[in-house]
């Protein structure tokens, strides 16, 4: 009996040496912020110990569709340099590349922005079966209605925030006509919150997501009638695809006023092809 005891005393040091190998890589994430002031890399390891690290609770997270709890860290504790006039786009691992105003990022009354920090000790849930969780860094915000945020202003799995100039003066492919309505204009800024982290128009824009929104053909020349604004508001109500990816935009993201101007602008560049269709032929993840 001693010896076999002697024995048992030994399992659990040889069950963690087996364990080791497969355990996830603690701090192997980095998240790389190019700013005015140069590049600067921030590990897991350094973010979970930051001075102004914190658990936050979020209401309706929009990635799980719940209330959910993180450690974060204040998104303008890490924004050195960046004013609130500045343009910053969040790139993410599958290349949807969100464009964000600074100013509600720097806020700190009203909309909050804080970066979640994927702790691999404690990690988070799937996104969804057979997905991977949100992290390893997601932008959260807590009372999103105080500024408008929407969906497309979270991005998660994160790897890289950048300091660019504004989305108009990058893609100029992108602007309506100068003599265009104000309803077209307005249709513009609509694009660039709700579509262009997942789309290019034009080839103009920095995802590598989704398709091309008027090349070959823009949505408004093939969706007849009411389809475009339905398929919209709910792409799987029109195309039956388990393997599709893009969101609905309900009314308390997207008014009616705001689907009709989307519509408008969509429209008034289908009469506006900028550039050749074999430039802009490229692979992508989604209808």
């Amino acid at each position: 009996m001693p010896a076999l005891r002697k024995r048992l005393t030994h399992l659990p040091l040889l069950a963690a040496l087996l364990a080791a190998p497969f355990a996830p890589a603690a701090w192997a994430a980095e998240l790389k912020l190019e700013l005015a002031g140069g590049s600067r890399s921030w590990s897991t390891e350094q973010l979970l110990t930051h001075p102004q690290v914190q658990k936050i609770e979020i209401a309706a997270d929009v990635a799980y569709k719940r209330d959910m709890s993180y450690r974060a860290v204040p998104l303008a504790a890490l924004l050195d340099g960046v004013q609130p006039g500045d343009h910053l786009q969040a790139v993410a691992l599958d290349g949807f590349a969100a464009e964000l105003p600074a100013a509600p990022l720097l806020s700190t009354q009203g909309a909050r922005a804080w970066l979640a920090v994927e702790d691999p000790a404690q990690p988070w849930p799937a996104l969804s079966k057979n997905k991977p969780s949100a992290g390893p860094f997601y932008l959260v915000w807590q009372n999103p209605e105080a500024a408008q945020i929407g969906p497309e202003q979270w991005p998660f799995q994160v790897t890289t925030f950048r300091l660019l100039a504004p989305v108009a003066e990058r893609f100029p492919a992108l602007l309506p006509a100068a003599d265009a309505s104000a309803e077209v204009q307005a249709g513009f800024a609509v694009f660039q919150k709700n579509c262009l982290a997942c789309h290019r128009l034009n080839g103009a824009g920095d995802s590598q997501f989704g398709p091309d929104l008027n090349i070959p053909h823009n949505p408004t020349e093939y969706f007849a009638g009411d389809f475009l604004r339905q398929y919209i508001r709910d792409p799987q109500s029109l195309r039956k695809w388990p393997q599709g990816r893009m969101p609905g935009f309900s009314e308390e993201v997207l008014s009616d006023k705001d689907l009709d101007q989307l519509i408008g602008y969509l429209g008034h560049m289908g009469k506006s092809k900028a550039i050749s269709i074999h430039q802009a032929q490229q692979p992508t993840n989604d209808e």
